[in-house]
């Protein structure tokens, strides 16, 4: 028995939680019978689906010291296996998150990357949003511009200043299309991740965002529960799901903006916009600026316009399923 195998299985365990990436414990998986059984046995994960799903070489790869050791044993190990084995066909790849964890039976935490975003916006324009989800949308926070800039002499437009009717129509279309684009975009999420939430009940948290940062979808133990008693529920009755996304309950739209707002930094933005979402029926908005800035408290600039739009005048709006 050499050092490595003295080391006990509870610190190799947790030596894998910390490289977390999901195509690095599938390699582990081929190094020995040991490695294969406590590789599973990881309980906060990070799956990054363009790597898994069809990505090239050239792809970035998680660049932590442990994650380099262990890059470093399986080139090694690679580079041996044709001489001890005939060559075998290529494995098929997974085609869903379901199935790239299907071995994994102990995940507690999940953090899904995908590729990019979901809105397709106007140059210059940019949605940030993060979404709350049970069975379908708790909550949603949104934030919105239709362009940045640098101008140390901007005016602002006044907090106080009283908004007349023609005013907040002006530019509604645009905010309405920004807010749907992002339910959709959640929707779409979270739907993507129905078989994983069916399959691993031990999970206690759920994050899906993508790499441009654009939007995140989470989900707690009691919104987990809550979405595999209602599929249980669906399941029983024989009901037939075609949607390609969750469907978006009635909600209530709580929104705030500013034609121009200035930022501390200098930074100008264009047609600021907050939403705050909630279905239908939760009818407290005391809590909009608690849910606001606990989306956006570790993003500087963002979190700098949740602050000032929420002095801002409130407009509610309601808005069918869909």
């Amino acid at each position: 028995m050499d050092a490595f195998d003295a080391i006990p299985n509870h610190v190799i365990i947790d030596i894998l939680n910390r490289v977390g990436d999901v195509k690095t414990l599938i390699r582990c998986r081929s190094v020995s019978r040991r490695f294969n059984s406590l590789a599973t046995q990881s309980d906060s994960l990070l799956l990054q689906l363009d790597q898994i799903l069809g990505a090239g070489e050239s792809e970035p790869e998680i660049n932590s010291p442990v994650s380099s050791f262990f890059r470093s044993i399986f080139k090694s190990i690679n580079g041996l296996l044709p001489i001890f084995s005939t060559s075998a066909k290529p494995a098929e790849t997974p085609k869903s998150p379901a199935q790239i964890l299907a071995g994994f039976n102990r995940i507690r935490s999940l953090d899904v990357e995908l590729y990019g975003g979901d809105a397709n916006l106007e140059k210059g324009a940019a949605v940030k949003w993060k979404a709350e989800f049970g069975e379908t949308l708790k909550s949603s926070v949104i934030v919105a511009f239709r362009s940045a800039t640098v101008n140390e002499s901007a005016t602002e437009s006044p907090v106080n200043a009283a908004e007349t009717d023609s005013e907040f129509v002006c530019g509604l279309k645009t905010r309405v299309v920004w807010t749907i684009n992002a339910l959709m975009a959640a929707s779409t999420r979270h739907h993507l991740m129905r078989d994983v939430v069916k399959e691993h009940r031990e999970m206690e948290r759920l994050t899906v965002r993508d790499r441009e940062g654009e939007g995140t979808v989470v989900m707690d133990a009691a919104g987990m529960k809550e979405y595999r008693e209602t599929e249980a529920r669906a399941d029983e009755k024989g009901f037939e799901r075609v949607k390609e996304r969750t469907e978006m309950p009635n909600v209530r739209m709580s929104m705030r903006h500013a034609p121009l707002l200035k930022l501390k930094s200098g930074i100008c933005l264009e047609a600021a916009t907050l939403v705050v979402v909630r279905p239908s029926g939760v009818t407290s908005d005391d809590n909009d600026a608690e849910l606001a800035t606990e989306a956006f408290a570790a993003d500087c600039m963002y979190g700098e316009a949740v602050m000032s739009l929420l002095k801002r005048r409130r407009n509610v709006l309601e808005m069918n399923s869909f």
